[in-house]
C-alpha cells in the first residue's frame, strides 16, 4: 500500500515536473494532469507508473519537444515510480472525444526503462490504443495537478467509439505476456468499462468481475498477489481467459 512517505515523494516529483513543463511549454500550456492508477486509486510505489498528461493549445515544436524531454527523462529529474509515461496532446485532441492516439510528444523514463521518445501520433511501439484508454480515464478521474479541472479538457469519448480499441487492448496483452497479473486485471477493467461505461482500479475491477461470474476466482486473486509479491500464473489459463474477453468484447 501507499504511505505517506511515498506519497509526498511522488507528490515532489509531480509539482517539479509540472513546474519544468510550465517553464518550457509556456505560454501554450493548459494544464498537467494525473491519470492511470494515481488517479483511480491504486498505485503501488515502486510497482506502478506516473501516467501524466500535459494538454498545449497547438502543435508541440520539435525544440520545445526535445527540451522537455531533456528536462524531464529520468537522468535530469530521477523518477521515484518504475516510469513516467508522459503524453503530450493538443486541447482539440484533448476535447475532440476522438479514439486516436493523436499526441504531439509521447516519453517513457525511469530508472529501469529504457528511454523512449516518440512524437506526432507515431504510437506502433507503444500500442495505439492505450492513448485513447488514458484520454477516456482522464476524462472520468484525472487530477489536475497543473490548470483547469480534467473534466473541462478531456472530453468524454463514447462508448461506441472506445469499445473496439478497449478490445483491441486486450489482444494486445496476449501478444504481449510480459505481465500475466496485470493482463488479467486489465481485461476485467475492460469488462467492467464495457458494462457500465466507467473506470475503476484493477483490484476493484476484478472484484467486480468475480461477483459476477466473468471471471475465474482464483485466477483474479493469484493476479491481485502478482501486483505486490511473485506469484506464477498458468499461462495456458491466462491466454484462455483474455481470449474469452476480447471475444465478448467484440461480439458486444
Amino acid at each position: 500500500m501507499q504511505t505517506r512517505a511515498d506519497a509526498d515523494a511522488e507528490s515532489g516529483y509531480l509539482a517539479n515536473a509540472c513546474e519544468r513543463l510550465r517553464a518550457i511549454l509556456d505560454p501554450s500550456l493548459i494544464g498537467v494532469y494525473a491519470g492511470g492508477s494515481w488517479a483511480l486509486g491504486d498505485y503501488l510505489p515502486g510497482r506502478s507508473d506516473l501516467d501524466v498528461a500535459v494538454v498545449v493549445r497547438e502543435s508541440l515544436s520539435p525544440e520545445l519537444g526535445k527540451a522537455a524531454v531533456a528536462r524531464l527523462r529520468h537522468e535530469s529529474l530521477p523518477c521515484p515510480a518504475r516510469c513516467l509515461e508522459l503524453v503530450v496532446y493538443r486541447l482539440d485532441t484533448a476535447r475532440s472525444g476522438s479514439a486516436g492516439a493523436d499526441f504531439e510528444l509521447n516519453l517513457n523514463t525511469g530508472g529501469d526503462t529504457p528511454l523512449l521518445v516518440q512524437s506526432n501520433g507515431a504510437s506502433r511501439d507503444a500500442g495505439a490504443h492505450w492513448f485513447a484508454i488514458d484520454r477516456s480515464v482522464l476524462a472520468q478521474a484525472g487530477i489536475a495537478l497543473l490548470g483547469p479541472p480534467a473534466n473541462e479538457v478531456f472530453a468524454p469519448i463514447p462508448l461506441a467509439a472506445l469499445a473496439p480499441v478497449v478490445a483491441e487492448s486486450v489482444r494486445w496483452h496476449r501478444d504481449h505476456p510480459v505481465e500475466p497479473g496485470d493482463a488479467v486485471l486489465n481485461a476485467c477493467r475492460a469488462l467492467r468499462f464495457a458494462d457500465e461505461g466507467c473506470w475503476s482500479s484493477k483490484p476493484a475491477a476484478g472484484r467486480w468481475a468475480v461477483g459476477r461470474g466473468l471471471a475465474p476466482p482464483n485466477l483474479v486473486t493469484r493476479a491481485c498477489r502478482a501486483r505486490a509479491e511473485p506469484v506464477s500464473l498458468d499461462p495456458e489459463e491466462v491466454a484462455a481467459f483474455l481470449g474469452a474477453v476480447e471475444s465478448r468484447l467484440r461480439s458486444a
